[in-house]
């Protein structure tokens, strides 16, 4: 028999309306943590029966909380980005030397990968029978890492008293180059680089970029010079 949630979601004077909404978001809290459980450990093509299954639930009360599969899907990227964060987000406000400041968010990043590859490769492509064609949760937070990154090199250039134009594109290029590499690297079974090797690599490129272009507008750093120096 479908549950009757019109008399709950009507204001009343017993909190009822508050009793239905926190048990829904209790529901939704149980399946988005199912589905990530499900890709962790079989992969990423998971469908709406497992996950409903792993979270104790009728499959009817998925479509019940979200609208569609591409609602639910969008709705877990966003759940497994706030895992990513937590390992990105100290990257962002850097310490130490330059080198050890690319060295840490790369490190920190790749760890997150290698721990759980497949949350990783459900970000960029989705399931294979719901394939995604630009995230706009992992395109906002690729851009709101990138604008970060940003500001932070604006306040580098400021501090040398060089303009901040080329701030923007430098960050977003770092973001790219780092995308781009670790998601081949994934998707390529016949690679012979070590996660070690592609950390060296990617701090390496890191550096190599940003030394580059700053010589080209009058700017020759140390990779040993401390950010607290610049910032």
């Amino acid at each position: 028999m479908p549950e009757r949630v019109d008399a709950l979601t009507r204001p009343g004077p017993d909190g009822r309306a508050t009793r239905w909404d926190d048990h829904k978001a209790d529901r939704r809290d149980r399946i988005l943590e199912a589905a990530i459980d499900a890709i962790n450990e079989g992969g990423s093509d998971v469908g709406v029966k497992q996950i409903a299954e792993r979270a104790g639930v009728p499959r009817s009360v998925v479509y019940r909380i979200f609208k569609d599969r591409g609602d639910l899907d969008e709705q877990l990227r966003a759940r497994i980005i706030e895992r990513l964060m937590v390992h990105v987000t100290p990257a962002l406000t850097p310490a130490g030397t330059i080198e050890a400041a690319i060295g840490s968010a790369v490190d920190n990043y790749l760890r997150w990968i290698v721990e759980a590859p497949r949350l990783h490769q459900f970000l960029g492509t989705g399931s294979p029978s719901h394939r995604t064609i630009g995230s706009r949760v992992v395109t906002g937070t690729k851009t709101a890492i990138a604008v970060q990154l940003t500001e932070l090199l604006e306040s580098v250039l400021r501090s040398l008293r060089k303009d901040t134009d080329l701030a923007e594109t430098l960050a977003f290029g770092l973001i790219g180059l780092v995308d781009v590499s670790v998601n081949r690297w994934l998707s390529n079974p016949q690679s012979g680089l070590s996660v070690e090797q592609l950390a060296d690599f990617l701090s390496v490129s890191i550096w190599q970029v940003l030394d580059g272009n700053l010589r080209r507008i009058g700017v020759t750093l140390d990779p040993s010079t401390p950010l607290s120096d610049l910032t």
